[in-house]
C-alpha cells in the first residue's frame, strides 16, 4: 500500500513539477528582460550626463541646479551684471530679508543686478532673482525695492517658471514620457525669463504673495502700490516690468483692496535719503 501511494505521489509530482519549472524559467526571463531594459535605460541616461528632467515632479535640488544652469546661460550671453560690491551687498540684504518670510526660506537665493537701462526685474528657478540698474534708480526707497524683490520671490515660491516650462514643452511636443532634455529645458527657461510675460494668474499670485512677505518683513506694504503708480506716470513706453498681463491698473486696484482689508499700515523702508546713499555708485 505504501509503495502504491509512493508511486502515485511521484507521478503527481512529475505532472506538476515540470510545468512549475517552465513557469519559473519564463518568469525569470521576463524579470531579467525588464531588469536589462531598465539597466539599459539608466545607462542611456548616464551616457547623456543625466540630462533628462521630469518637469512634473522636480525636486528642490533639481530646481536649484536648473536655476544655476539658466543663470550660466544668461550671464555674459544675454546680459551683463553690475558688479559694484556695496550695491550688490545692499540688494542681497534687502532680498534676503524678504525671502526669509517666504514659504521657501531655505532656498539659496541669489539677487543679482543687471546692467541695463530698462526698468525691469525677473526671476527664474531655485532662488535666482534679477533687477536692473535702472529699476534701482527708479525706486524712491528701500521699501519699493523690497516690493519688487518680493514680487519676484513670489514667482519662485509658487514655481511659476517650472510650470510655464512644462506647459511650453508639452505644447511644443518637446517632452517625452521620460521627461525633457535638460539642455532644452534650460533654453526654454532662458526664453521664458527674458522674452515671455507671465500669465494673468501668475502675476496676481506673485503680487499677493509678495505683498504678504513685504509686510511680514517689516516694510510698508503701500510701497508696492507706490512703485507701480510711479512707473505708470513715467510716460512713454511701458517699462518692461509692467508690460505683462494683467493691466497694471487692475493689479494696483487688487493690491489696494488687499491692503485696506488688513490692519492699519505700518512699516519701514521709506527713507529716500538713506536709500539714495546706498545706491550712490549708480548715480549718473
Amino acid at each position: 500500500m505504501f509503495n502504491l501511494f509512493f508511486s502515485f505521489s511521484r507521478r503527481i509530482q512529475r505532472r506538476w513539477l515540470y510545468p512549475l519549472i517552465s513557469l519559473s524559467v519564463v518568469i525569470g526571463l521576463l524579470i531579467g528582460s525588464a531588469g536589462l531594459a531598465k539597466a539599459i535605460s539608466w545607462f542611456d541616461l548616464i551616457q547623456q550626463g543625466a540630462q533628462i528632467i521630469q518637469l512634473s515632479d522636480v525636486s528642490e535640488e533639481e530646481e536649484v541646479e536648473l536655476g544655476k544652469q539658466i543663470n550660466q546661460q544668461m550671464v555674459g550671453k544675454e546680459f551683463r551684471l553690475y558688479r559694484n560690491p556695496s550695491v550688490n551687498r545692499y540688494v542681497e540684504r534687502v532680498g534676503e530679508r524678504v525671502a526669509a518670510e517666504s514659504d521657501r526660506p531655505n532656498l539659496p537665493y541669489q539677487f543679482q543686478i543687471v546692467d541695463n537701462n530698462s526698468v525691469n526685474a525677473f526671476a527664474t528657478a531655485g532662488g535666482f532673482v534679477y533687477v536692473t540698474t535702472e529699476l534701482l534708480r527708479t525706486a524712491d526707497n528701500e521699501a519699493e525695492l523690497a516690493s519688487v524683490l518680493g514680487h519676484e520671490i513670489g514667482h519662485i515660491t509658487n514655481r511659476h517658471l517650472i510650470k510655464q516650462m512644462r506647459s511650453t514643452a508639452i505644447a511644443g511636443g518637446l517632452a517625452t514620457a521620460a521627461g525633457l532634455n535638460r539642455n532644452r529645458a534650460v533654453a526654454i527657461g532662458v526664453d521664458l525669463a527674458l522674452r515671455r510675460p507671465n500669465s494673468r494668474k501668475d502675476e496676481y499670485e506673485a503680487d499677493t504673495t509678495g505683498l504678504e512677505m513685504l509686510g511680514q518683513a517689516g516694510y510698508d506694504r503701500e510701497a508696492m502700490v507706490s512703485f507701480m503708480e510711479k512707473l505708470l506716470k513715467k510716460g512713454g513706453s511701458t517699462p518692461a516690468v509692467l508690460s505683462t498681463h494683467p493691466a497694471t491698473q487692475s493689479r494696483i486696484a487688487r493690491l489696494r483692496e488687499a491692503i485696506d482689508s488688513q490692519a492699519a499700515d505700518e512699516g519701514d523702508g521709506l527713507d529716500s535719503a538713506a536709500y539714495r546713499a546706498r545706491i550712490r555708485p549708480l548715480s549718473r
